[in-house]
């Protein structure tokens, strides 16, 4: 397995739309395992395909406190939504920024699974706000995209002010 890098918001390459998989193969599975890897790593409970560059409609979670209960959701579409819930989301791309989104608290999702088997499933509570975030992910669209055009600005300052500082950390 191997780490992957989660690109940061305001990176472009975010607002790429994801095409479909069309096979589940050994090396889409290798990619599975990667994202997995990655995100255990960062910590995180979700990642999407676009945010290591790789713009497939796949997508990873785990919101289990013990990191044992992994979820692949291939080609998602949310078929049925209810409910409303407002949650503090955070984004292994937008590191270190949380704010409250509002979603839908219950979804019923198709997808396929990590053998490339037809699925259908429901989901509430935080697996289903993460579901929805990393699908919005799919469609090129960050959580920050929630938030007043104030606040996106004033993450994304903070954002690159903390990169140039890192890099020139690094040159010195």
């Amino acid at each position: 397995m191997a780490k992957l890098t989660i690109l940061e918001f305001p990176d472009p390459r975010l607002r790429k739309k994801a095409v479909p998989v069309d096979v589940v193969d050994d090396e889409l599975r290798t990619l599975i395992d990667d994202m997995f890897e990655t995100m255990y790593d960062a910590p995180g409970i979700g990642l999407a395909a676009t945010q290591v560059d790789v713009h497939r409609r796949l997508l990873v979670a785990d919101v289990s406190s013990k990191k044992d209960d992994p979820h692949v959701f291939i080609n998602p579409v949310i078929v049925e939504k209810d409910g409303v819930t407002v949650t503090e989301e955070g984004c292994l791309s937008v590191p270190g920024y949380y704010e409250e989104v509002k979603r839908a608290e219950h979804i019923r999702v198709r997808y396929l699974d990590r053998d490339g088997r037809e699925c259908e499933g429901e989901f509430e509570g935080l697996l289903a706000v993460c579901v929805q975030h990393e699908i919005d992910h799919l469609d090129g669209k960050l959580f920050v995209d929630y938030l007043s055009e104030a606040k996106r600005s004033r993450i994304r300052k903070k954002l690159e002010k903390e990169r140039r500082h890192q890099a020139a950390a690094v040159v010195a």
